[in-house]
């Protein structure tokens, strides 16, 4: 990709990433993708599409990989970014991986001897990644993995990325790969309103003009849910996964014991040895306002 940006990062600030995502689940990870993709400091290795469970279709990878190879053609980048297929449906049980070319990929990258690290980043149910474990166990050191989903902490709550895979969630949660947790009740503030981003995203090009007409058309679609969406908002939850890589947020988190989650979705606290980065806070403004210039130096530079 042609630099669009008037700044060149340094190759040791550069990060090697992997994004995992159920695009088509709803109206999100499509801005997230594409903060990701245009982001200079960020190494894509490739994408991997992830299922979003059985409730409203029975192919739900696949509707997330067809997704994804729309936003990569709307960006020209199908020929420079790897896209793979990950686990159908969520893990059996918490012995059992979920053999897929996304888990494969994982793996083949954890495994490189490469002087950038990894990070991966989840922006839906974390089957891949449990899965990736289970079957080799030596990329835990060798990697960092990002998840958006979980309930507020301490007690859990009910959350859809959760939801689709809570055996891959506990996998992980006793694993000892290191994991930041962005949960529901902080990813949820990254709060955008249709009228922002039919001025700060629409007009830029077909990346910007697709970004917003696929969330007004899921708003539409959703139309007779009276509780979600609310109308005339959105929460871009999956967008702080790359702005947590962009800066840390050092004082925004705590480091806390992974808990066990029950099979309603609450967290029973009961070991003490495994930790993991919970974040209590993201800055929307820094979030959203990087994404929006992005996406509108990028279509100037395609002019």
């Amino acid at each position: 990709m042609t630099n669009f940006l008037p700044y060149e990062v340094p190759e040791s600030k550069k990060i090697r990433v992997i994004i995992n995502t159920d695009a088509k689940n709803e109206a999100d990870d499509q801005f997230a993708i594409v903060h990701a993709c245009l982001t200079p400091r960020f190494l894509i290795k490739g994408i991997i599409a992830a299922h979003f469970g059985t409730e409203r279709t029975q192919a739900s990878m696949e509707e997330s990989y067809e997704e994804c190879e729309k936003i990569l053609s709307l960006l020209n980048m199908s020929e420079d970014i790897p896209l793979y297929r990950g686990a159908q449906q969520a893990m059996p049980d918490e012995g059992t991986p979920i053999l897929s070319k996304g888990a494969e990929f994982i793996i083949q990258e954890a495994m490189k001897e490469e002087q950038s690290p990894l990070y991966v980043i989840f922006l839906g149910a974390i089957t891949d990644l449990a899965s990736a474990y289970l079957i080799e166990p030596r990329i835990a050191d060798r990697m960092t993995a990002l998840w958006i989903g979980g309930g507020q902490w301490p007690e859990g709550e009910r959350e859809f990325n959760l939801s689709n895979d809570i055996d891959a969630a506990n996998v992980v949660m006793a694993s000892l790969i290191p994991l930041w947790v962005v949960p529901r009740n902080v990813y949820s503030t990254i709060r955008v309103g249709l009228a922002e981003l039919a001025l700060k995203v629409r007009p830029y090009g077909d990346i910007g003009n697709y970004l917003f007409q696929q969330m007004v058309d899921f708003n539409h679609s959703a139309a007779g849910n009276p509780r979600f969406p609310k109308g005339e908002m959105w929460s871009l939850g999956d967008s702080p996964a790359v702005s947590l890589l962009l800066d840390h947020h050092e004082y925004a988190y705590e480091m806390k014991p992974a808990p066990r989650i029950t099979r309603d979705m609450h967290y029973i606290h009961h070991q003490k040895e495994r930790w993991v980065r919970w974040y209590n806070e993201v800055d929307a403004r820094f979030t959203l306002e990087d994404m929006f210039a992005k996406i509108a130096l990028f279509a100037a530079n395609r002019k």
